[in-house]
């Protein structure tokens, strides 16, 4: 019997506990569901996310949580507090890239599940609504995208998008996909917000870190500044000749291959000279590839395509590296003899979390030694702040990094979290302004 609720508006005095043993049943039963033999794989408004959104608020209607499901397919899941008004809202996304690790996403729901289970098994009333938030497609791999759920959710998701932007694959429409799973598209497309920024009194994000930080510094969890904000060239290529290897001299060979690397080498040195003058950026040639059908091992290459993503938390910073982009093409054009085509850029906008609430969870996980830190991937979290929703966010240890079958969240750490977020979510927030 779950018992009668008590007003405990003293976070330290109450001190309830998540119901971890909920988040680890979890766990295993999404690995059993959406896992193969190597990895797990959830498609953005597929089967293996559908399959977690389900799970979830399965579990959510056991608690006696309030459940909706929105025109894109966001699920949100509240359990109501001593006042209704701006709730405090928690949660990620479901969805993972191919072949990928089970806690990508799904460690910030469930961990927003554990604490509303241990309030409930507690018998704690939080100051205002709790809401656990299942966000759709945050993985852009699928579409290509960034965001999807998250804007569908504040009436920004454009026409264009429904329409053009097709999934890896089985090239289903963005749009078509959202039906398919039970959402709206219509809505969607007329601007419809689904909810109101007015109305979530702030937005925490639990997610494994995706990098290596918190393992080489020896800390359970993070507490994120900021989200860094990119410009992308996903499909760019270098456009030379392609010649004989032994009978080209090097004066008047237009090797593409060259060129790339020394495009490469440019931005490297670029990165690492801002980087020392204080800059907080990341420079990633993710791909480079040539030609299987053309390219041979005596030939010199006339085209080799490749990808560039520049973050940074920093406006000015990207605006920085955009210009030295544009100065390292004309030296490396002028001296290969070749010729760059970017193709079309892609940009997110830098995110910063609010600094009331990095206090605050700092302050809580200060026993825990917590890492105060940047955010180099993208995440949900972006879009709330872009909203003016005060937004946080809390990393959680991880080894072997993220997007792979190997991530490795220990659950220890993921409790370290779920305190924490627990003991934030029983303060009263104040009013917005």
């Amino acid at each position: 019997m779950t018992p009668a609720l008590s007003i405990a508006p003293d976070p330290v005095a109450c001190d309830p506990r998540p119901d971890i043993a909920l988040a680890v049943r979890l766990f295993t039963e999404l690995r059993l569901r959406t896992g193969a033999a190597r990895g797990i794989t959830r498609a953005s408004y597929g089967l293996g996310e559908q399959i977690a959104h389900d799970m979830v608020r399965r579990e959510a209607r056991k608690l006696g949580m309030d459940c909706r499901i929105d025109a894109g397919c966001n699920l949100y899941m509240t359990l109501r507090g001593q006042r209704r008004g701006p709730a405090v809202m928690v949660g990620s996304h479901l969805d993972s890239v191919p072949m990928g690790g089970n806690f990508d996403g799904a460690a910030g729901v469930l961990a927003g599940l554990a604490v509303a289970a241990g309030y409930r098994a507690a018998g704690v009333l939080p100051p205002q609504d709790l809401t656990v938030v299942a966000i759709r497609a945050e993985e852009s791999t699928w579409f290509s995208a960034s965001y999807i759920g998250s804007r569908a959710a504040f009436g920004r998701l454009s026409g264009a998008e429904l329409d053009g932007v097709l999934r890896a694959g089985d090239r289903v429409a963005l749009g078509r996909a959202i039906d398919a799973a039970g959402g709206e598209s219509a809505q969607l497309r007329a601007g419809v917000p689904q909810i109101d920024p007015a109305q979530i009194a702030c937005f925490i994000e639990p997610h494994i870190e995706q990098g290596p930080v918190l393992v080489a510094r020896d800390r359970p969890i993070g507490i994120v500044t900021g989200i860094r904000g990119s410009f992308r060239h996903r499909h760019a290529a270098c456009l030379g000749a392609y010649a004989h290897s032994g009978a080209t001299p090097r004066e008047v060979r237009q090797d593409a291959a060259m060129a790339v690397a020394r495009l490469a080498v440019r931005l490297d040195d670029a990165w690492e000279r801002l980087a020392a003058q204080g800059h907080d950026l990341t420079v990633t040639f993710g791909q480079m590839a040539t030609d299987p059908n053309e390219a041979a091992f005596s030939k010199v290459a006339g085209r080799v395509d490749f990808s560039l993503d520049v973050r940074s938390q920093s406006h000015a910073t990207l605006d920085l590296m955009r210009a030295e982009l544009r100065q390292a093409l004309a030296e490396v054009e002028s001296r290969s003899r070749v010729r760059f085509d970017l193709g079309k850029e892609t940009t997110s906008e830098p995110a910063l979390m609010d600094r009331r609430i990095i206090a605050d969870l700092a302050g809580i996980a200060a026993a825990q030694g917590a890492e105060i830190m940047p955010c180099g991937a993208g995440h949900d979290a972006a879009v709330f702040a872009q909203m003016g929703v005060p937004t946080g966010m809390i990393f959680i240890r991880n080894r072997n990094g993220s997007h792979n079958p190997d991530e490795a969240m220990e659950i220890e750490d993921f409790a370290v979290a779920a305190q924490v977020l627990s003991a934030f979510c029983l303060q009263e927030m104040p009013a917005r302004t």
